[in-house]
């Protein structure tokens, strides 16, 4: 079956404990068995009352209904053919106070609303004045919308004043705020008053209260104001004056009061504002600085500074605005590359810029971003960082051995590290120092991909020690090195040629085909190779050598019969020396087998003799494959294969016939391209007395046609397959000519319609006939002679839907 892929792979989830957790893949084949699996640990039916499986289609789910902290872990799927790792955080659940109770001042018979939002909506709590519960009554209201909670007291009377405490349940937390009760005192008024503007906070005659607006709410101030006659209020920003009765900043004026309006609060209406009342008796004046707060900007410049195995290290620059509030810290999230799921990795505000994430999945691309967090709320996200990959370095090279030293070379191997990991390697760096000094230089500029080097002009007679590195995106790994310095001298070694078992006997090649021999050797210093082909140096030419300081080859492109004989190597080092032979076999196909001739025929038999073939293709004949043919039909059948002798004999031959012979020559390369014929045929006799036939007249059998069996009308069901027949005799020599015609116009190359001539029997097949097939049928024969015809009527009915039903 072919393998199921993984369309859609798993993504990590940051929760808290108590919520559901609910892990998604998507697969490339619909009912595909999928396993799942916890650090390792498969999760089982078994488990149904903790964990719950769901498929629909393609898609499979893994549900946790309320998670625990011991549902922390890695999570993995399995396919034949893919597998999906996710990794799940769970933490303590911590409720966030997201805008806490304040103190309020008010009068008598006005409303007290005490207001506070926590993160959880489903959190509840209890209100307390005094340390004692509060109860709903008429004039007390408590309320419970999403996060808000809220305490409403109306017609505020003195006995309401106090300190009022909101205590969630479940959380060791609680938010309080006091109630002060202002007592209005009426005074006898003058008929002639100053002017005087009351603010709650106002202190002098020019005061400084400052009033924090978050961006986009509305700001609605009411000022009192007393004074007889009524005074004219002005206001100003600046040294600008509001006018403005209607839009987003107007004052509104009412008896005894001033109103001063800001609808969706902007940055720029940040400022100083002040208000000035004045009558004859006098003028008032008070100043009020107007603060719009808003969230920050986003965090700039997310930047990865270091990768490791499954963490890394981000820096970020603080918010260019910090929306009027300092910035208390940040958040921050990461996705895998391709999914649209952010997950949260901290719950509790960070406040440094350099943060080191970690539980992540080596070789799995990742993008981090940043929020701002102030008094007012979070910033907008950061522009994701550039996708990374976390990658560790790889562990040292193994078995790092000495290959070959000379005067001033040294030639290394190793293999590669056991554990690589996702970074791959991208190459190796090897460097030495001598020995008892720590100073080490790197003998290759660039790094090497292959597992084996050979380090260059090193000085003669010195000990050296080497060592050698894994590279990868990640950095360096940890080395290997020698145990033991290496001396740097030639090593004197006796010549040895290491020869092939496939060339320790005959090496055979078709004609055509490509000879490639490797033979290694060794011997130090430099051994001395030479090539003779039959006792003869090696025409350059025909044969292609080039020699290495470790092995010798021997090439041929295009291999022809001359190539084949007897090769000796040499490889010699001053009085020493070793050889090898080689033999060398060029084959092709063999010629064709000569002087094939017919010794005996008798009965169903034929005696046959050949030669062998002039040309063997320089190779042993390993047989003779026999055909015999007809020589009516002269179609060639295999009687024999790899017959190992000159001669066989034919049996089975018909009585009757006259039979040629060919026979084709065999060897290791296959059958030879053309096979000998036989000159003459071998006829197979009837034994005994010759019948003569009798002499007579041949009768004149010549007659026009006549139909024996005439059409007969039908009946037929629509839809079914059906056949009208009849019979014609005529000449047997010349058949008569047929044609089928349908309301009287013949019936051409329809293929609804077959027409059939089985020895003078016509049948007209008609394919899933419909009613418009219906009509008069007629068959005409005709010969020179003369014609005749015969017709029938085709009905074609419908069955009703109550037939074929029961049908």
């Amino acid at each position: 079956e072919p393998p199921v892929l993984i369309v859609t792979p798993l993504d990590d989830q940051h929760i808290m404990v108590g919520e559901k957790v609910e892990f998604f893949v998507e697969v490339s084949e619909e009912g595909a068995n999928v396993r799942w699996t916890k650090d390792g640990v498969e999760l089982t039916r078994e488990e149904a009352f903790k964990y719950r499986f769901k498929k629909d289609e393609t898609k499979h789910y893994l549900i946790i209904n309320e998670a625990t902290k011991e549902d922390a872990g890695r999570y993995q799927v399995f396919t034949n053919g893919g597998e999906s790792q996710a990794e799940l955080i769970v933490e303590d659940k911590e409720l966030q106070v997201l805008q806490s109770i304040a103190d309020l001042t008010v009068r008598a018979a006005e409303q007290a609303v005490f207001k506070c939002e926590v993160s959880d909506e489903k959190v509840t709590g209890k209100w307390y004045k005094d340390g004692v519960e509060v109860t709903p009554s008429s004039r007390i209201k408590i309320s419970h919308i999403g996060r808000i909670h809220k305490l409403v007291i109306d017609e505020v009377k003195p006995e309401d004043e106090g300190d009022y405490t909101f205590v969630p349940d479940g959380y060791a937390l609680s938010l309080s705020a006091k109630l002060n009760f202002l007592e209005i005192k009426i005074e006898y008024v003058p008929r002639q008053e100053p002017p005087k503007i009351h603010l709650d906070c106002i202190g002098s005659l020019v005061s400084q209260n400052t009033i924090i607006i978050v961006a986009g709410n509305k700001l609605r101030l009411d000022v009192a104001i007393t004074g007889e006659p009524a005074p004219i209020v002005t206001w100003t920003k600046g040294d600008k004056q509001i006018t403005e009765a209607e839009g987003r900043v107007r004052i509104e004026a009412h008896k005894d009061l001033s109103c001063f309006v800001m609808e969706g609060a902007e940055r720029e209406d940040e400022g100083k504002y002040t208000i000035v009342v004045a009558n004859p008796a006098g003028e008032d004046k008070a100043v009020l600085f107007i603060k719009v707060v808003d969230v920050p900007n986003p965090p700039e410049a997310i930047r990865i500074t270091a990768v490791g195995e499954d963490s890394c290290t981000m820096t970020w620059e603080p918010p260019k605005l910090d929306g009027g509030q300092a910035v208390l810290g940040y958040f921050i999230e990461r996705k895998k590359k391709g999914s649209m799921r952010w997950m949260k990795l901290n719950f509790e505000i960070f406040k440094d810029t350099t943060f080191e994430a970690s539980h992540m999945i080596e070789g799995v691309l990742y993008e981090m971003r940043v929020f701002a967090v102030n008094s007012i709320g979070l910033s907008q996200p950061s522009q994701p960082s550039k996708p990374f990959m976390p990658i560790a370095p790889t562990s040292e090279p193994t078995h790092l051995t000495v290959e070959d030293v000379t005067d001033t070379t040294i030639t290394l191997k190793w293999r590669p590290p056991e554990k690589v990991g996702a970074g791959g390697i991208d190459g190796y760096q090897i460097e030495y120092c001598k020995e008892g000094s720590n100073e080490w230089v790197k003998a290759n500029k660039d790094l090497i991909e292959k597992s084996n080097f050979t380090v260059r002009d090193l000085p003669t007679g010195e000990k050296i020690l080497f060592r050698v590195r894994a590279i990868n995106i990640a950095g360096k790994s940890n080395p290997a090195e020698l145990q033991q310095a290496v001396t740097i001298r030639e090593i004197m070694q006796h010549p040895k040629i290491r020869l092939p078992r496939q060339l320790r006997q005959t090496y055979i090649k078709k004609v055509g085909e490509k000879i490639n021999l490797v033979i290694p050797f060794q011997g130090k210093p430099r051994p001395k190779v030479t090539w003779l082909k039959d006792g003869q140096p090696l025409d350059p030419k025909a044969v292609n050598v080039r020699t290495t300081d470790f092995d010798t080859i021997l090439f041929v492109r295009s291999a022809e019969r001359s190539h084949s004989g007897k090769y000796e190597l040499s490889v010699q080092i001053e009085n020493m020396e070793d050889k090898a032979a080689i033999n060398i076999r060029i084959v092709e196909k063999p010629g064709p087998p000569t002087a094939v001739k017919i010794t005996d025929v008798w009965g169903f038999n034929a005696s046959l003799e050949w030669t062998p073939p002039k040309d063997n293709g320089n190779s042993e004949i390993t047989g003779y494959t026999i055909q015999k043919a007809d020589k009516k039909t002269m179609e060639w059948f295999t009687v024999y294969e790899r017959n190992r002798k000159t001669h066989c004999t034919v049996s089975d031959l018909i009585i009757g016939n006259h039979y040629y012979f060919r026979i084709f020559s065999e060897n290791i390369c296959g059958l030879s391209e053309k096979g000998t014929v036989t000159k003459n045929t071998a006829f197979i006799q009837k034994g005994g007395i010759v019948h003569k036939p009798p002499e007579y007249k041949e009768h004149d059998f010549q007659a026009a046609p006549k139909f024996i069996q005439p059409l007969v009308d039908r009946s037929i069901v629509a839809g079914y397959s059906a056949a009208i027949s009849c019979a014609v005799r005529g000449h047997p020599k010349e058949k008569p000519r047929i044609m089928w015609m349908k309301n009287k116009m013949e019936i051409s190359e329809d293929p609804k319609y077959l027409m059939q001539n089985n020895q003078g029997v016509l049948t007209l097949r008609i394919r899933k006939p419909s009613p418009f097939d219906g009509g008069n049928y007629s068959c005409k024969a005709i010969n020179s002679l003369g014609e005749d015809e015969v017709q029938c009527k085709l009905e074609v009915r419908e069955l009703s839907f109550f037939q074929e039903r029961s049908r």
